[in-house]
């Protein structure tokens, strides 16, 4: 399949063709429909993350804001099938861990930066793996448009739990 591939820091991303990847026990690969470009991609390609101790490697496929149709299902996935079109976070977690059992899998104590690490590639290619499915991912409504949802990616989980998790809001307030 073909994959967009990271080539070091400031070099050109070339497509390249790669391996197809695996399907886990309870994960699923997901064909790729869109997938939105985050600030965060262009610091990896930039080299700049050394400060939170990642440097990107050049063979990583980024890519952590996608919209895709699941095309394989591992045996031990329960809540979805092949053809559910489908959406995850950025950070895959575990669902295992005290955050994940109190609904702030963000913060999970093992959870799996997608695109940033050689064993969990991102959606900048035609498939791409979600570990821990029934945890990670998300049904996305028929009715929308996956470029739509690939535009909300961080921006919206990141505000989304902000406001609802994070601060006290209440109807009529006002917030920036």
């Amino acid at each position: 399949m073909k994959a967009v591939v990271f080539q070091g820091a400031n070099e050109p991303l070339e497509v390249q063709e790669v391996d197809r990847p695996e399907c886990e026990e309870n994960g699923v690969v997901v064909e790729t429909e869109a997938c939105g470009i985050c600030r965060s991609d262009w610091h990896a390609w930039q080299g700049d993350w050394d400060w939170i101790g990642l440097m990107p490697t050049p063979g990583l496929i980024f890519g952590h804001e996608p919209v895709g149709r699941v095309v394989e299902v591992g045996d031990g996935v329960e809540r979805f099938g092949e053809g559910d079109l489908v959406t995850n976070p950025f950070n895959l977690s575990d669902g295992t861990c005290p955050h994940c059992r109190e609904g702030r899998a963000n913060i999970c104590e093992k959870s799996v930066p997608m695109g940033f690490v050689p064993f969990q590639q991102g959606a900048f290619a035609e498939e791409y793996p979600v570990r821990n499915a029934d945890q990670n991912l998300v049904t996305v409504p028929e009715s929308v448009d996956p470029a739509e949802v690939a535009g909300l990616g961080c921006r919206f989980a990141t505000a989304f739990h902000g406001i609802v998790h994070r601060v006290d809001v209440t109807p009529g307030d006002w917030v920036a």
